[in-house]
């Protein structure tokens, strides 16, 4: 089994190995002081893999419907944090895991289930464009109050470490295609090494929380689990009132349901958060990564 192939197929194993770690090894959080690096890495690589002409090619109006399901994503976490009665740090952070974009390898668990990749890829770069201005538009309405949001800086950290490398990235493969496709296999792995970076350096930094099995830490885990269903539900819905091909609706359901905790996690520390921010997202990345292995193993398979 080539590495690549190791890194990809066992992505689960290795979220909750570097939650482990991170648990255990608190010093690790000194990986969240180059959260900007891993996340321009991260996105970078991901959107290597897709080009001018798959966006072109995507059904507009099935995309609209993806996108309007994911404007609801920050809306669903703030009424899940408000039934669940949690502190206003935690509902910050569940709100940012719903208005950041969709996971970066949703793309690769919508190709295991046998979705509609293209699909799926350009939802992600559409809501990425999207959510320079969203997310913080949400962030600031739903919990501006209770916790300070640095606007300009949570704007600036998506402007530098989400949309410009996904820019570049797309012009890249576009430009230079036969050169950027022959390293194909290895940018989802490069992008799934930066998520195992980031989480256990997030986990490190919650090392204290995530020690002390409380009922606190399973109600965010609750949380976290709730939005990831009901965000599958909601996309998988929002595709199929567009009549939607069993494939799209699939990459729909992946799109919205998916949340990259990785960048949510990032974002709580680059936009200067409280660090029990990041908990939801922590939750969140491990019950979604399994998620969403079972979902594309049992879709395959049916």
């Amino acid at each position: 089994m080539s590495l690549s192939r190791l890194i990809d197929d066992y992505l689960l194993g290795w979220v909750v190995l570097a939650v482990l770690l991170g648990v255990f090894v608190p010093s690790l959080r000194v990986v969240t002081q180059a959260s900007t690096p891993i996340l321009v890495v991260m996105v970078a690589s991901t959107s290597l893999l897709l080009s001018v002409k798959d966006i072109r090619a995507v059904d507009r109006r099935i995309l609209a419907g993806v996108l309007l399901a994911h404007l609801a994503m920050p809306l669903l976490a703030f009424a899940i944090a408000t039934f669940l009665g949690v502190s206003s740090a935690l509902t910050a952070g569940f709100v940012l895991l719903g208005a950041v974009t969709p996971e970066l390898v949703s793309p690769t668990m919508t190709a295991l289930a046998g979705g509609d990749v293209a699909l799926s890829s350009v939802s992600l770069v559409a809501i990425g464009l999207l959510s320079v201005v969203y997310t913080p538009v949400s962030v600031t309405a739903l919990i501006g109050s209770t916790v300070h949001v640095d606007v300009w800086r949570l704007v600036s950290e998506l402007l530098v470490a989400v949309v410009l490398p996904m820019a570049i990235a797309i012009l890249a493969r576009s430009r230079y295609e036969r050169v950027v496709t022959r390293y194909d296999d290895y940018y989802t792995s490069v992008a799934s090494v930066m998520v195992v970076l980031i989480i256990g350096g997030v986990a490190a930094a919650n090392a204290a929380r995530l020690r002390d099995v409380s009922v606190l830490l399973l109600t965010v885990a609750a949380g976290a689990l709730a939005l990831n269903l009901l965000g599958y539900g909601l996309g998988w819905s929002a595709a199929r009132l567009t009549d939607a091909t069993p494939g799209e609706r699939l990459a729909g359901t992946f799109a919205v349901g998916m949340r990259d905790f990785a960048v949510a996690a990032a974002l709580v520390v680059a936009a200067g958060f409280p660090a029990a921010a990041a908990l939801p997202a922590v939750c969140f990345g491990v019950v979604e990564m399994a998620t969403s292995a079972t979902l594309a193993r049992l879709t395959r398979a049916r």
